[in-house]
């Protein structure tokens, strides 16, 4: 803990050494030394008269908060031509009306005309305003600012150059943030292909290159350039084939065409790669991004250092392997030329893939130890998670025996004709399904997922992208190369991917033009996190497994027992496992409510008393801090209701609308309950761990969904798939329809081609 003007601050652990840049966005959190470089466009305002207050407080504030996490935050800003003209012009009207005033004698002011300003008269006057503002903004935060003008000549005459060294160091020992700026009131107007000079020269002739510059000068780690631009694109923003470039490299200068420069400044595009370049060669690493985007430019500075995926990251490091953008690419192709095989061909692949995992069960089984061996040393998974984490010759064979199922039922899955209409005279439409494009499939600690997730998009047709959990590293490499294999049979490798690079969760959520569906397995914070992350893109699955089991006044004695052990006890770690179990009032103090209580002790089951049944009891288990808590562990929760009303109520108050059950001998009673309860799945005498894929017959499943919208319950192959139309027609025009036209519209049902059920 440090402090600063009484106001306790956390500091972060931040050290390297400089002289080589960072490799990774994920590194750039321990960036100590940092230049955030303000464009004009960023602080001035749309009319280039006067500045952004607002996008101007918001960077102080982030600024504020870096400085007070321990980092030397240094400022290099634009700003003072904008500010002085909006000065000289309020001068020059006051001035015109009133001598206006006392020539005519007339208090109605006429048209004036307002003189061509300056450029160095206006830095001259806004200068000093600008800095009053910054100091004024920094005061909120109990942070000191300094201010220093700067000309080219200050680098270039070494006992200047280390005169302002010194300064800037004195200034972030103190804990004081620089604010540095061009002297453009004296400022010699820059030289045509005056430009930078190899790495111990830099001709500072704008913003840019001062930034750059001083970055270089001060050994910074970071180097933050905001513009009104995302970052660098391979063309010019705003042109069709526009692509934002999430990574530069020294030499990929041949791949990018630059556009004009800024509305406002004297640099553009071509001058902030040059610049950022000089400074990477110098050792510091940089950013360029939009810092006036109004939904980002709040966090945008403090994104950046985060390692999230803002703008154009500049790297001397080259991965060896493809982007995540170019694998989900790679993915869409390789899905569309998947669709397009024949459903034989598909299921070869799939039946290929299963007969892998029995035929390679040794090396899988091999890969999955290390897995288990690194995760066991470093203690970071609990049981449930290591459960899941590990493999068998059991789970393998289940699992191939699934995907058999899944190739089985998936012959004619894409391209299905489920609707056939004759709208008019030789206009005849059809609706069929589709694959839903390219699906990205996060999961935990599940190395099965990944061949049963698979097997389901080649059987829909899909491209994949999958993002695994790094305890299941060794694993999930060598079951993606499996499946690779299988999928060269027919030269469709590419349609599923599995990334390995450093991308975080919350930047996959964001490539919106790349991924169509975004399906996660895994714990509920995981699939609230992505629910929060993804943006315009939709999420299928369930944020919570809060399973119940209502005990009906007619239950069956033998049944209570055995479907409450298998709902709890047989994997409680599973979404569908059982967590809140309902009893009617009139079973308490009954022989079954007791072989209810001792068979749950017996199983080492951790009970929890909802409030209306610690009401009953003298002594009583510990009372539940929430009835909307999923344990996944051997524990659960007993609350008491009067009737099946009152156990539908509650299911839907305290429920995820996953799955749900009722235990009763009473018909009209257990479909009272099938009809009333809303949730993907409703059981009668049944545990809660039938809510399966496998178990359904659909060979796999890609997660459980609760949503209300495509698929719900266990999602197959059919909750994979789209449907398009296809009208055929014979010079049709929709004015042969009009009211006086020569046509008339049928709307006639046409039977449906016989489905292939082999």
């Amino acid at each position: 803990i440090r402090c600063w003007s009484n106001i306790p601050f956390l500091t972060v652990p931040l050290s390297r050494a400089h002289g080589k840049s960072f490799a990774h966005r994920s590194e750039l959190k321990h960036a100590k030394r940092i230049v955030v470089k303000l464009g004009s466009a960023v602080v001035t305002r749309g009319d280039e008269c006067g500045l952004a207050l607002g996008r101007l407080a918001s960077i102080v504030e982030q600024v504020s908060m870096l400085q007070n996490q321990g980092r030397e935050m240094m400022i290099v800003t634009s700003g003072a031509v904008a500010f002085g003209k909006q000065r000289l012009r309020h001068e020059i009207l006051l001035s015109q009306s009133v001598r206006q005033a006392l020539h005519s004698g007339q208090s109605q002011l006429k048209d004036m005309a307002i003189p061509v300003l300056e450029a160095r008269a206006c830095a001259a006057a806004g200068q000093s305003g600008l800095m009053a503002l910054y100091e004024a903004m920094f005061t909120q935060y109990s942070i000191c600012a300094a201010q220093i003008l700067v000309t080219n000549l200050d680098f270039h005459d070494e006992q200047k150059r280390r005169n302002l060294n010194g300064t800037l160091h004195e200034l972030l020992r103190m804990n004081i943030v620089p604010i540095i700026n061009t002297n453009d009131a004296v400022v010699p107007p820059p030289e045509p292909n005056s430009d930078l000079q190899g790495v111990n020269v830099i001709s500072v002739k704008d913003n840019d290159s001062l930034a750059a510059r001083l970055a270089v000068e001060m050994k910074t780690d970071l180097l933050i350039v905001l513009s009104d631009v995302e970052g660098l694109f391979d063309s010019p923003p705003g042109s069709d084939d526009a692509k934002l470039i999430d990574i530069f490299y020294p030499g990929d200068q041949q791949s990018v065409t630059f556009g004009t420069k800024s509305r406002v400044g004297m640099g553009g595009m071509e001058a902030k790669v040059k610049a950022a370049l000089w400074a990477l060669q110098g050792g510091t690493s940089v950013v360029i991004a939009n810092g006036t985007h109004p939904k980002i430019s709040g966090h945008v500075i403090t994104d950046i250092v985060e390692g999230k995926k803002v703008g154009t990251f500049f790297s001397e490091v080259k991965p060896a392997g493809p982007t995540v953008e170019q694998q989900a690419e790679m993915a869409r192709a390789g899905g569309r030329t998947l669709a397009a095989l024949q459903p034989e061909q598909r299921a070869e692949i799939i039946y290929r893939l299963a007969d892998f995992l029995t035929d390679q069960r040794e090396e899988i089984l091999l890969a999955n130890k290390k897995d288990l061996e690194e995760a066991e040393n470093k203690g970071r998974l609990a049981l449930p998670l290591l459960k899941r984490l590990s493999l068998s010759t059991s789970k393998l064979n289940s699992l191939a025996i699934g995907l058999r199922q899944i190739a089985a039922s998936s012959q004619d899955s894409v391209g299905r004709v489920i609707r056939r209409t004759r709208i008019a005279k030789a206009l005849d439409l059809e609706q069929v399904t589709v694959p839903i494009g390219v699906l990205l499939v996060i999961f935990e600690s599940r190395p099965d997922c990944l061949p049963q997730v698979s097997a389901l998009a080649i059987a829909s047709g899909n491209g994949l992208l999958l993002k695994g959990g790094k305890e299941a590293a060794h694993s999930n490499q060598i079951l993606h190369h499996l499946t690779q294999e299988a999928l060269s049979i027919h030269g469709v490798k590419d349609a599923v991917q599995l990334v390995n690079t450093r991308e975080e969760v919350e930047d996959l959520c964001r490539l919106d033009k790349l991924i169509d569906l975004i399906i996660p397995r895994g714990s509920s914070q995981l699939v609230r996190n992505i629910q929060k992350a993804a943006k315009g893109i939709p999420v299928m699955g369930h944020s919570e497994g809060i399973c119940h089991v209502y005990v009906d006044t007619d239950a069956s004695v033998e049944k209570v027992t055995r479907i409450i052990r298998d709902s709890k006890c047989e994997y409680p770690a599973a979404c569908n496992a059982l967590e809140t179990l309902l009893i009617h009032r009139d079973l308490l103090r009954t022989p079954l409510f007791d072989q209810i209580i001792d068979m749950l002790r017996v199983e080492q089951v951790k009970i929890h008393a909802g409030p209306k049944f610690a009401s009953y009891l003298t002594f009583s288990p510990s009372e539940v801090k929430s009835l909307r808590t999923e344990y996944g562990d051997l524990e659960c929760c007993i609350e008491v209701v009067d009737s099946v009303q009152e156990a539908v109520e509650h299911i839907h108050k305290y429920g995820s609308s996953h799955t749900d059950v009722i235990i009763t001998e009473n018909e009209q009673t257990a479909e009272f309950f099938l009809q009333h309860v809303d949730s993907a799945c409703v059981f009668w005498n049944a545990s809660t761990r039938f809510s399966d894929g496998y178990r359904f017959g659909l060979g796999a499943e890609v997660g459980i969904s609760t949503s209300r919208i495509h698929a719900r319950g266990p999602v197959g192959i059919e909750g994979l798939l789209t449907t398009k139309w296809l009208l055929r027609g014979d010079n049709h025009v929709v004015s042969d329809f009009s009211e006086h036209g020569s046509m008339k519209y049928l709307h006639e049902s046409l039977p449906l081609p016989q489905r292939n059920t082999n």
